[in-house]
């Protein structure tokens, strides 16, 4: 698996540079990356889902605090959640897991990046932990149910959240933005881990403190020095 290569310039969040300023210049000279912040390699990497990579960089660099929209397939899939189970699977997988990709957050749902021929796989996959073999049901251990997922993979596109997010809105946002040229992306097998995880933890434990916020708040909620 790849490393997270820690990239030391970020977008500030806030609105878009006064025409005729090259965006990607405001990334210079900045420190501290932080998990909800857009670095210029980051930015790289999710052009290269385009047909027209140089296009969509430009497109961005003129207007960087309006989304856009990517196919899936090529650079990544992207497996989309009801926000809660979403919130539930990523603090099993910075808890307990590898970490994650890029994540971002769009209408109430959670966008998980992952690696392509994810969205082909999952499907399958949660079908056979449902339904396959490996014991009876009184031989498994009890869990609730996983809530039906989007898959999102070749064929389909996405929206992304802007380059550079407003504190506070309510468009789409990143939760874990884009940082290298090479992010680790989870496969199919560690997002069906996930998944299961919380799905067993659903029944065992009626209640639990999460390391999340209220959906309301904005604040960066992870350790991105763990990132792979």
């Amino acid at each position: 698996m790849s490393a997270w290569l820690k990239d030391e310039t970020t977008l500030q969040a806030g609105g878009a540079a006064p025409h005729a300023v090259d965006i990607f210049a405001l990334l210079r000279d900045r420190t501290g990356a932080q998990a909800a912040q857009v670095t210029a390699a980051g930015a790289a990497w999710l052009a290269g889902a385009s047909a027209y990579p140089r296009s969509t960089l430009a497109q961005w660099e003129e207007r960087p605090s309006s989304p856009g929209v990517l196919p899936c397939g090529s650079q990544f899939d992207v497996v989309n959640v009801p926000a809660l189970f979403g919130r539930r699977m990523l603090e099993r997988l910075w808890a307990e897991g590898p970490g994650t990709g890029p994540v971002a957050v769009h209408r109430g749902r959670m966008l998980l990046f992952a690696a392509p021929g994810t969205a082909q796989r999952l499907p399958s996959l949660l079908a056979w932990e449902e339904w396959g073999s490996g014991g009876g049901e009184t031989s498994r251990p009890q869990r609730g149910e996983v809530p039906p997922l989007l898959c999102h993979g070749t064929g389909d596109a996405v929206t992304v959240p802007p380059l550079t997010c407003p504190s506070g809105g309510s468009g789409p946002r990143w939760l874990v933005a884009p940082d290298t040229r090479n992010p680790w992306l989870p496969g199919p097998d560690v997002l069906l881990w996930a998944c299961v995880r919380v799905s067993r933890s659903a029944v065992s434990q009626g209640s639990g403190h999460s390391i999340f916020p209220r959906a309301d708040q904005g604040a960066n909620v992870y350790d991105v020095s763990r990132r792979r």
